[in-house]
């Protein structure tokens, strides 16, 4: 088996998985096929742990639970079910290869200090890719030698290079 490498989901790509579409979190199937839902994708290709090790930081799963859990301008969950999803996460990135980190604060490249604490945790862990929806990184991309690639682009390639390896 080959090596996995390192990959980190933005806040948004976390929360996307569970909220857009039918997305439930009792399993995540990889694709293929890819769905209407890149996010969830996304996650059911870290689940897989073929390719790739998920690392997460506190900082995301914690800012994760607040967005999915904050009542105005967020999805209004209990406490308990984001609690639920934050503990699956853990799962996923644990079984991955990857785990949860605790970046140093180093990067002020953002005009956004909440996208410089998702710089921190793919410097720390070395990650390969760092996906997110977010234009702010997506335009810093490559990053340090990283590339920032969206949520439909990463499961695209991801369902295209097993669909080339047959697999």
């Amino acid at each position: 088996m080959t090596e996995r490498l390192a990959v980190v989901f933005d806040v948004n790509v976390l929360v996307g998985a569970i909220t857009h579409g039918s997305a439930e979190f009792e399993s995540w199937p990889s694709p293929p096929p890819v769905t209407d839902n890149a996010c969830a994708d996304c996650l059911g290709i870290a689940n897989d742990a073929r390719e790739f090790s998920l690392f997460l930081s506190a900082h995301v799963l914690t800012a994760t639970a607040h967005v999915l859990t904050r009542e105005q301008r967020g999805f209004g969950w209990e406490l308990a079910r984001a609690r639920e999803y934050i503990a699956l996460l853990v799962d996923i990135a644990r079984a991955s290869g990857g785990d949860v980190v605790d970046p140093p604060r180093r990067v002020t490249d953002s005009a956004d200090p909440e996208d410089d604490r998702v710089l921190d945790l793919a410097l720390a862990c070395e990650a390969a890719i760092l996906v997110s929806d977010d234009h702010h990184l997506l335009d810093l991309s490559p990053w340090r030698g990283i590339p920032i690639v969206t949520a439909r682009e990463f499961a695209s390639r991801t369902d295209a290079m097993r669909r080339a390896a047959g697999r």
